[in-house]
């Protein structure tokens, strides 16, 4: 499960540097993977820049990208306590389902 924010439209460089050094290598290649994006809900497109520039990158890296885990979830700064806690509590539950969602998907398809 990967998190992350958009930045000026799309990935965060350090962040998409890191996935493109596992290109043409065995590292993702056939694994299960999802994302939350928590862009700010005042980001222009919501997080949809980075939700696809993400995607195009998974397909790079040959990564199983579980769909139904996939979320964008807008986050505002009162949405996290003092201790970086996500505090709101349907953001929580949104965090919880996707990773549920996740964990099923996996778990599905080892079995098959």
């Amino acid at each position: 499960m990967f998190c992350t924010p958009e930045y000026a439209g799309a990935l965060p460089g350090s962040f998409k540097n890191l996935l493109d050094w596992t290109v043409g290598g065995p590292e993702m290649d056939g694994q299960p993977v999802a994302w939350l994006n928590v862009s700010s809900v005042a980001a222009p497109t919501g997080g949809a820049d980075a939700h696809a520039s993400l995607a195009k990158v998974m397909g790079y890296i040959n990564a199983r990208v579980i769909e139904p885990a996939c979320r964008r979830i807008p986050m505002t700064r009162q949405a996290i306590g003092d201790d970086g806690t996500v505090t709101e509590p349907g953001i929580r539950e949104e965090i919880s389902d996707a990773l549920q969602t996740l964990q099923r998907e996996v778990a599905l398809t080892s079995t098959n």
